[in-house]
């Protein structure tokens, strides 16, 4: 692999491969130079990097590659200096999307050999996933075992092995699907590289930033806790992950604000208990709880899904107090 040549335009779309930081340091960057009045300008994307990310959204700039290498550097330390779990969980996110997009593009537009190289040392460096392309480079092939392995974690149809093409002990994916098979590990990767870090003593512009930042951030995360103790197991387990400001997948999502729009609860409280997810957007997840509704949309409204989905979904935490229903809006009643 040491052969691939990268160029800065690589390295800006990926400055999370170790290229990067081999790149500033033989560009001969001090971190004494932040405290310079002209390279302000980092510091300010990196805050607003953390920002975007803090809202739920993606940074899609891509302007001047060293720029971009610098930023993201900083925006890691800003993040670690920074020190609220939400803000590190919702910035890794947003990074892990961020890439995805230009993997993505590129994946589907690469042609020669020196680029299929470099989507190979990707994939293989950072996840361990060796993928292989199919001559006219459409579709790529991932062996069954690192298939099953990632996918067990996704619930939607298209992603269960009788739906997929497989031949010869590999599956086939359109770019698409392989870049979202390895989005988590994306984000689990740069939050392992943020957790890890020792910060040296930091450049005043930074720590005045950072702590700025903090200051900004911690009101909007002081956790609005949703009690437990009356929903049916299922919707208990959802409630306990967000409120530990992790990802929920979509089916789960989906359960929850059904059973929530059943049970006679306002919108707004609904949006409110998805705050803490990482990927948080409230005019999206208002929209999308308005649509479920059906306030919005088809202007039709979802049903709960029954236990017999929520079994096959694996969101079923079936406890005695679940003998004999079929669907999570009847848990408690016969109690009562």
């Amino acid at each position: 692999m040491s052969s691939i040549k990268m160029g800065t335009g690589d390295l800006a779309k990926y400055p999370f491969l170790n290229e990067a930081g081999e790149y500033l340091r033989q560009s001969g960057f001090g971190w004494e130079e932040l405290d310079r009045p002209d390279t302000r300008e980092i510091i300010d994307r990196a805050a607003e990097r953390v920002r975007t990310a803090a809202a739920g959204n993606v940074n899609e700039k891509l302007d001047r590659y060293e720029t971009e290498i610098l930023t993201f550097i900083v925006t890691l330390i800003m993040v670690k200096s920074i020190g609220l779990e939400p803000v590190l969980r919702k910035y890794s996110l947003s990074e892990a999307r961020h890439a995805e997009k230009f993997l993505t593009e590129d994946l589907k537009r690469q042609s020669d050999a020196q680029k299929r190289a470099l989507f190979s040392k990707i994939f293989e460096d950072l996840f361990k996933l060796k993928i292989d392309m199919t001559p006219d480079g459409r579709l790529f092939k991932v062996r069954v075992t690192d298939y099953l392995m990632r996918s067990s974690h996704f619930h939607e149809q298209e992603w269960k092995m009788i739906n997929r093409l497989v031949e010869g002990g590999q599956v086939f994916l359109d770019a698409d699907e392989t870049v979202r098979l390895v989005r988590n590990e994306l984000a689990v990767l740069i939050t392992g590289r943020v957790r890890a870090m020792t910060l040296p003593t930091l450049p005043r512009s930074i720590r005045a930033k950072a702590d700025e930042l903090r200051s900004e951030l911690a009101p909007r995360y002081e956790y609005r806790t949703q009690a437990v103790t009356e929903y049916p197991p299922c919707v208990k387990h959802a409630l306990e992950v967000m409120n530990k400001g992790e990802n929920l997948p979509h089916s789960a999502r989906l359960m929850l604000a059904t059973y929530m729009l059943a049970v006679g609860k306002p919108v707004d409280e609904i949006v409110e208990m998805f705050r803490n997810a990482p990927d948080f957007n409230e005019r999206i997840t208002r929209y999308q709880v308005e649509h479920l509704s059906g306030a919005k949309g088809s202007r039709t409204k979802y049903s709960v899904p029954s236990c017999d989905k929520l079994r096959t979904e694996n969101l079923c935490f079936a406890t005695a107090d679940c003998n004999g229903i079929i669907n999570p809006v009847q848990f408690g009643r016969k109690r009562k």
